[in-house]
């Protein structure tokens, strides 16, 4: 089962969703600003902006993920566990 099946939270996800609600604001504005014509060097320094929230965000995640879910489930004294955890580990590194 993934983090998802069991509803499970870190510390670090009320973190997370601070910076990307702050992101999607952004992102609107950006929106916005394109509504209303302005240069594209301003809408692309803006979307920077927004893309390096959001990796840092996922970065965040995955950082968490390793540091916390990863630990505990290598921990399990079964063989399920651990195999769990080691294709948990394969799949989310991926997105680093």
């Amino acid at each position: 089962m993934n983090d998802h099946e069991h509803g499970h939270q870190h510390q670090s996800h009320s973190d997370i969703i601070k910076r990307l609600k702050r992101a999607e604001g952004h992102l609107r504005s950006i929106v916005g600003m394109i509504e209303d014509g302005r240069a594209c060097v301003d809408l692309a320094q803006q979307l920077h902006a927004v893309e390096k929230a959001v990796c840092q965000a996922k970065r965040t995640l995955i950082q968490d993920h390793i540091d916390h879910c990863l630990e505990h489930a290598l921990a399990a004294t079964n063989e399920r566990g651990e195999a769990t955890a080691l294709s948990d580990f394969k799949l989310i590194t991926k997105y680093l």
